[in-house]
C-alpha cells in the first residue's frame, strides 16, 4: 500500500508539510480571569509578537498554504492590532477564526465580521445559565457573551460557533447550549476540560464523572453530526463507535500552537518546556520549527502504545489525550486519566502528590489566585470608562474596568 493510499488517520500520524489546525495566541492579556484557563491568561507580555512580526507569520502560513488560523489568548480583540492582524491574514489567503468572550463584539463590529467570507467567529460560554458560567469566568461574563451572539444574530451573521469547556457543573445543560446555539442559528462546539495553565488547579473538582462522560458520550453519539468537538473526546471512543472527526491526537503531527511570544507548542493544551519546539523568530521561521523541529520528528514516528497497546479499546481511543496524562503525572505511553476503562483511575493513584508537572507560564493578574473568578462589570455601550493602563499593558483592556475598581 502507497503512502497516498493509506487510511487518513495514518497519513495524519507520520505528520504533514503544513498544520491543518493551527492555534496563535496573539495576546496573555485578558479581562477575565476564567479558572480553568489553559494559557493562565490575564497580562499582557511586553515581549510579544510586533504587528510586523505577525504580518510576517502570516506570509510563512499563506506559502505554506495554511488554509486557516485559529486565534485565540487571552483576549485577542483587546490587541490594538486585531482588527489590522485579521484583515492582513485574509488578504493574504489565511482565513481567521478567532476565539473571543465577546467584550468587543459591538453592532458595528458585527455588521463588519457579518460582511467577510473568510472570518469565523467563536464566543466562549461554559454554562447555560449566568450561575453556572459566571463561577467559572467571571461575573457578568455570560450577559456579555448573550449579547455579543445577539449582535451577530442581528448582523445577520450565521453560523458563528458557541464553544463550551465541558465541566462537571454543564454535562446537564447540554440540551440548553444546543438550544443557545439554535436561538441565535449558530453552532455548538463542545469541548473538554485540560488541566493545563490555570485548569491545574481546578481539575479534580471541575472535569466531569465517569458517569458524566457515559452522558457526554451518548448525547453526542445522538446529536454528533451537528456538533463539533475538535476531536477533543476521542477517549470516549473505547465506549463504542468512534465519534465524528479524526478522533486522534495531532500534537505535533496536524495541530501545533504558536504563543504570544512566538514559541511554537506541540498543542494548544500543552504549555510546557517539554513540548517547546522551537520560536518563529529564529532562523528560518514558523516554516522550519514545523517542518524540522527535534520535538515534531519524535512526535511522527510510528509510536507502540506502551501499557495502553494491550487493551482491547486501544485502536479506538489510542491511548487518550497527551496533555491531560501529562498534567496529571501520568506517562505519556500510559491510560489517559479519564480512561473509560477506569485504567486512568488507578493509575492516578500511584501519582505522588504534587508531582505532577506545572505549566512553565503563566500570566494571572497579581493579587489573583488560580481559582478565583474576576468579576467585570460592563456598562451600555458608549458609558464605558477605562482603567489606567500600566507600561507592561499597552492597551490591552479598553473599554472595560474591573468590577473592583468601578464606583
Amino acid at each position: 500500500m502507497t503512502a497516498t493510499t493509506l487510511p487518513l488517520v495514518e497519513q495524519f500520524q507520520l505528520g504533514l508539510d503544513a498544520p491543518i489546525c493551527l492555534t496563535w495566541e496573539l495576546t496573555y492579556a485578558c479581562n477575565l480571569s476564567c479558572v480553568h484557563c489553559l494559557s493562565s491568561s490575564g497580562r499582557r507580555d511586553p515581549a510579544e509578537l510586533t504587528t510586523a512580526e505577525c504580518k510576517a507569520v502570516i506570509d510563512e502560513l499563506e506559502q505554506m498554504q495554511v488554509f486557516y488560523v485559529n486565534i485565540g489568548g487571552g483576549e485577542p480583540t483587546v490587541r490594538s492590532d486585531f482588527w489590522e492582524l485579521v484583515d492582513y491574514a485574509t488578504a493574504h489567503h489565511v482565513g481567521v477564526k478567532f476565539s473571543t468572550n465577546g467584550i468587543k463584539l459591538s453592532p458595528d463590529i458585527a455588521r463588519r465580521l457579518a460582511a467577510s467570507d473568510y472570518v469565523d467567529v467563536q464566543i466562549s460560554l461554559d454554562g447555560a445559565t449566568a450561575e453556572i458560567n459566571d463561577a467559572v469566568r467571571g461575573s457578568g461574563s455570560y450577559e456579555t457573551a448573550l449579547r455579543a451572539m445577539q449582535n451577530l444574530a442581528d448582523a445577520g451573521f450565521t453560523g458563528f460557533k458557541i464553544s463550551v469547556v465541558m465541566t462537571r457543573q454543564n454535562v446537564d445543560q447540554l440540551d440548553a447550549f444546543k438550544a443557545i446555539a439554535d436561538r441565535f442559528n449558530a453552532q455548538l462546539r463542545i469541548t473538554r476540560l485540560r488541566p493545563s495553565g490555570r485548569g491545574a488547579d481546578v481539575w479534580d473538582e471541575l472535569h466531569p464523572t465517569a458517569q458524566q462522560q457515559r452522558v457526554l458520550y451518548d448525547w453526542l453519539v445522538a446529536h454528533g453530526e451537528g456538533v463539533l468537538t475538535g476531536d477533543s473526546f476521542f477517549h470516549l471512543a473505547a465506549f463504542g463507535d468512534a465519534l465524528p472527526g479524526l478522533n486522534l491526537c495531532g500534537a505535533g503531527r496536524v495541530v501545533c500552537l504558536i504563543d504570544p511570544l512566538g514559541d511554537v507548542y506541540a498543542c494548544p493544551f500543552a504549555i510546557h518546556d517539554t513540548f517547546l519546539a522551537g520560536n518563529v523568530r529564529s532562523p528560518g521561521g514558523f516554516q522550519e520549527v514545523w517542518q524540522h523541529s527535534e520535538l515534531f520528528t519524535e512526535l511522527r514516528r510510528p509510536q507502540t502504545g506502551g501499557a495502553c497497546n494491550s487493551c482491547s479499546a486501544f485502536d479506538a481511543c489510542r491511548g487518550g489525550c497527551m496533555a491531560a496524562k501529562f498534567f496529571t503525572g501520568l506517562p505519556l505511553d500510559g491510560p489517559d486519566p479519564e480512561c473509560v476503562k477506569g485504567h486512568g483511575e488507578l493509575a492516578l493513584a500511584g501519582v505522588a502528590s504534587g508531582s505532577a508537572p506545572r505549566p512553565s507560564l503563566d500570566h494571572s493578574r497579581r493579587g489573583t489566585s488560580g481559582s478565583r473568578s474576576v468579576p467585570i462589570t460592563l456598562g451600555r455601550p458608549g458609558t464605558e470608562t477605562r482603567a489606567p493602563v500600566s507600561a507592561c499593558n499597552e492597551n490591552p483592556l479598553a473599554d472595560f474596568v474591573p468590577a473592583e475598581q468601578s464606583s
